[in-house]
């Protein structure tokens, strides 16, 4: 037998990977974190499959299931929201299965923090504003974050930011960003991103505080932080100037002139 620890994508059921839904739909026991996905998700799974809601079960109980399916001989997909690789709790599962010689396999997923910037638009790196996107998320009871990564710390790049579950700590977040960004440094609060219940706030360090309410905006947010996020002028990339020589285009104009300099030369000449 064998567990797949399975990304479901920010929420929308057609934003897990084709892999995801392919093993979705043969496996027969179908673990998922009901308080992060989204039971839409459960489409893909096959019909009569057993669906088992890991929200309210510990990491012992989960094992159990893990045990009865390596009994059974059958395989186990675990669904993860967003990306097993992100806040997924899987390295410890994966543990428990080394232990009990359980082969697994991760099939990575659509994360939240591309989700969020799809929904408005937004690129994350832009040249010679962000060439680097800093990931991290406030402590909470489950699981603290070092003190070395702290928000006022990591904001000393003042490098793209995306932080996870920042909905209840907006104002300690944004304190703390202040510190090193611009009051003009464009922000952008999503909830639950691909949700049919999804929201969305864009502004800046300076007037976010003032435009929302405390308690508005819930754990499952997502804030983007960041001059690369805004949608104002900026430099663009070399990459497709025409002045930009490069490897794929040099050979492209090599041919291309080829041609119209012979054009009785077959086209099996020009690439060879």
């Amino acid at each position: 037998m064998k567990v797949y620890f399975i990304g479901a994508g920010p929420g929308a059921p057609d934003l897990i990977t084709l892999r995801g839904a392919t093993i979705l739909g043969r496996v027969s026991t179908v673990l998922y974190a009901g308080s992060l996905v989204p039971t839409a998700i459960l489409v893909h799974c096959k019909p009569g499959a057993d669906l088992i809601d890991t929200a309210s079960l510990d990491l012992e109980q989960q094992e159990a299931c893990y045990r009865a399916a390596q009994a059974g001989d059958y395989d186990v997909a675990r669904l993860h929201s967003g990306d097993p690789a992100i806040y997924g709790a899987t390295a410890e599962q994966m543990r428990r299965l080394d232990t009990l010689g359980i082969d697994y396999e991760v099939v990575p997923g659509v994360s939240s923090f591309t989700a969020a910037a799809a929904v408005v638009k937004s690129e994350l790196t832009k040249p010679e504003v962000s060439q680097t996107i800093i990931l991290t998320r406030v402590s909470g009871r489950a699981s603290a974050v070092p003190a070395l990564e702290a928000i006022d710390k990591l904001a000393e790049h003042q490098a793209t930011m995306c932080i996870f579950l920042s909905g209840p700590h907006l104002k300690k977040i944004v304190t703390d960003l202040r510190l090193h960004y611009p009051d003009d440094t464009p922000v952008t609060l999503v909830y639950r991103a691909t949700w049919p219940e999804e929201k969305t706030y864009q502004g800046t360090l300076a007037t976010i505080l003032k435009d929302t309410k405390r308690g508005e905006w819930n754990l499952t947010t997502m804030m983007l932080v960041g001059e690369a996020t805004g949608h104002g002028a900026q430099v663009e990339s070399r990459l497709y100037s025409k002045d930009y020589k490069h490897l794929f285009r040099a050979k492209k104009t090599a041919r291309a002139k080829a041609v119209k300099a012979a054009p009785e030369v077959k086209k099996e000449q020009v690439d060879a």
